[in-house]
């Protein structure tokens, strides 16, 4: 919509802001921001911190006190219009006598979906939307999949050299980016639902797939998952190691070790090929909103020639490791340039000595 006015862009912008600051912390809720104003005035403000705790509406409102009455509110989210570990915020917002509340977008979830503007409306408040729409959904992009496609949002993150190569013939990978990039995976780490390796991964590098942060920022530890057809790393590997939970999804005639205590469960499997479909169905259904996908060229291929990675987060560092060295996707089947994969450089950033790059298939750009 082209007539809001630059106050109300600049106050969304604010209410988007104070959404990101739950980014570690919020899931598997959404993200959101709510700003109350009269005019250019900010009367209160507050963002969703955790799920189950109170929503951005009702910390704004509280910071507001009797200064909502007649205030615009700016939120990032249609109010919801359920009663869920939280009360409505449509009837909190009615009942504080708000005059105006404007949305960046409605609420796509089944049980709100404009139930929460009918609510505002029908006493008497005034209802926008669309307001930095776009912005809002991709804060949001994981709930959102979740919610429109059934299955998370898939990041695929991988460091490369200049000439494409992600590990050594031997599969030696320590460390072809520098200090500045693994500590900048550990931010996006810290907002996914879950990170996903593959066997190989777990046998070859070891890794422990845990947060790591320098200071007291706060996070939900993601669910590690592990695609294992014959559960072939489970006696070994510090995937099990730390209080960060791990998930190992395994062929449905794979042997069990006696005494196997971690969490588990079956999924299809083609030729030793997982269902990678049902995995992401089956992440939703734990409520995991988006997947970040660290784990060799051959899995990394995968979910690429599926259509399941809706983003690559790719740190290129400036060094060459040869035509020898390991490729960054594997089993893409490209034979003629008529079939070559497009995406988009969507953001383009300098970390250290390295740049990151985060790209989406031009579809979803």
């Amino acid at each position: 919509m082209t007539d809001f006015t630059s106050t109300d862009h600049q106050l969304m912008t604010r209410a988007l802001r104070l959404a990101e600051r739950g980014a570690f912390t919020t899931k598997p809720n959404p993200m959101v921001g709510c700003v109350i104003a009269h005019g250019d005035e900010i009367v209160g403000e507050g963002w969703h911190r955790r799920a189950g705790e109170p929503h951005a509406e009702i910390l704004a409102l509280q910071a507001a006190g009797e200064r909502a009455k007649g205030a615009t509110v700016y939120v990032t989210l249609e109010p919801c219009a359920h009663t869920g570990r939280t009360g409505p915020c449509a009837d909190a917002l009615v009942a504080a006598g708000v005059g105006k509340v404007i949305a960046a977008m409605r609420d796509p979830f089944p049980r709100v979906d404009g139930a929460g503007f009918d609510r505002l409306r029908a006493a008497g408040i005034e209802v926008r939307s669309g307001l930095l729409e776009a912005q809002a959904r991709q804060l949001n992009c994981g709930f959102i999949s979740c919610v429109e496609r059934g299955r998370p949002w898939v990041r695929v993150k991988l460091g490369t050299s200049l000439d494409g190569r992600t590990a050594m013939a031997n599969g030696d990978s320590k460390w072809i980016t520098g200090e500045a990039s693994r500590r900048d995976v550990h931010l996006w780490r810290a907002r996914s639902g879950a990170i996903l390796t593959g066997a190989n991964t777990v046998l070859v590098d070891d890794p422990s797939l845990t947060v790591r942060l320098e200071d007291d920022t706060a996070f939900v530890a993601p669910l590690r998952v592990v695609l294992d057809p014959g559960l072939a790393t489970v006696a070994r590997g510090r995937v099990r190691e730390g209080d960060a939970p791990t998930l190992y999804l395994h062929a449905p005639d794979a042997r069990l070790p006696r005494d196997f205590a971690a969490q588990h469960q079956a999924v299809p499997v083609a030729r030793g090929v997982f269902d990678l479909h049902a995995v992401l169905k089956l992440l939703a259904e734990r409520q995991v909103n988006e997947v970040l996908v660290e784990t060799g060229a051959t899995l990394a291929g995968a979910f690429l020639a599926a259509g399941l990675a809706d983003e690559v987060l790719l740190y290129v560092a400036p060094v060459l490791l040869g035509d020898k060295a390991r490729p960054l996707f594997a089993g893409l089947g490209i034979d003629q340039m008529a079939q070559r994969l497009h995406l988009e450089v969507v953001e383009s950033r300098v970390i250290g000595e390295d740049t990151r790059l985060l790209l989406r298939s031009r579809e979803l750009a």
